[in-house]
């Protein structure tokens, strides 16, 4: 029996029902008063075990570093991208509505939101919401840069929570992969000249596979095929990206996705994503 299934199994018969059975306002507000009853129980020792023990609390380290490191980005992105300041929350189910993913690596609220866990994912809503606004022949380029929260369980050493650096670009179908080959130089040439700019002693790459399809993009001095990746076919379509340094040390991911076509329902639509740590590239660069 899992942890799910003992909960249940302690509770008179018929709560499930009953809570499945709520509409979600009333569930919120049945949440809100078992949080409210919970908290009103915590005593400031508790608070002080929680702040040392809870992985999801634990401060990062000095921001000083990380902060320059991203400042640098900002100076360099092209004019075409708009600069985003994402909320700390996003609309339940911002990541697993658009990809195939689980909501249990998503810390959740109890007001119908959950922590930021991927800014692509909110960046791609915001440029959906920018898209239906536009004419069909118009196209959004964003860029955040955002502490993001993951539930799911690291490697010792690693936080649950980390800063990302990512762009985000949709814009409609032309035909014969013109839009994607487009974005995909626009991104990866930022990117490029990022890491040539920071880390040129580290043995920066970006690596691209093609899932499906002619190749959309040509080897050049940093960019280089990656035709061995598995690893996000299915989340990512035709092609995917990888930032890398040295032996392997990954930096960021990205890819052509459909999530704006499946925020918009337009199948013409087109989505790439990417993104880089910067604490990792902080590190990088010192």
């Amino acid at each position: 029996m899992n942890a799910e299934e003992r909960i249940w199994s302690r509770l008179p018969d018929g709560i499930r029902e009953a809570l499945a059975g709520l509409s979600g306002s009333e569930l919120q507000s049945v949440l809100l008063a078992v949080g409210r009853d919970r908290a009103a129980r915590q005593r400031p020792a508790d608070v002080l075990r929680r702040w040392r023990e809870d992985r999801f609390v634990r401060p990062a380290g000095d921001p000083r570093p990380v902060a320059a490191i991203e400042n640098r980005l900002w100076q360099m992105l092209p004019p075409e991208f708009d600069a985003v300041e994402l909320s700390p929350v996003v609309p339940l189910g911002t990541c697993t509505a658009v990809a195939p993913l689980s909501q249990n690596r998503v810390v959740t609220t109890m007001r119908h939101s959950e922590v930021v866990s991927d800014s692509t994912n909110a960046l791609a809503v915001e440029a959906a919401d920018r898209r239906s606004r536009q004419p069909a022949a118009g196209e959004v380029h964003l860029a955040a840069c955002h502490r993001l929260l993951r539930a799911q369980r690291f490697p010792d050493g690693w936080s649950a929570h980390f800063r990302l650096f990512a762009l985000v670009s949709s814009a409609r179908d032309t035909g014969s992969a013109r839009t994607e080959t487009r974005l995909l130089q626009l991104h990866t040439d930022f990117w490029q000249r990022v890491m040539t700019a920071l880390i040129p002693h580290a043995g920066p790459a970006v690596l691209y596979t093609t899932f499906a399809g002619p190749p959309l993009l040509q080897p050049g001095p940093l960019l280089h095929e990656e035709p061995s990746r598995e690893r996000g076919r299915g989340y990512y379509t035709s092609t995917a990206l990888r930032l890398t340094a040295g032996d392997d040390i990954e930096l960021g991911d990205g890819g052509l996705t459909t999530w704006t076509a499946q925020l918009l329902g337009d199948a013409k639509e087109r989505c790439l994503v990417s993104c880089i740590a910067t604490e990792r590239l902080t590190e990088l660069a010192d």
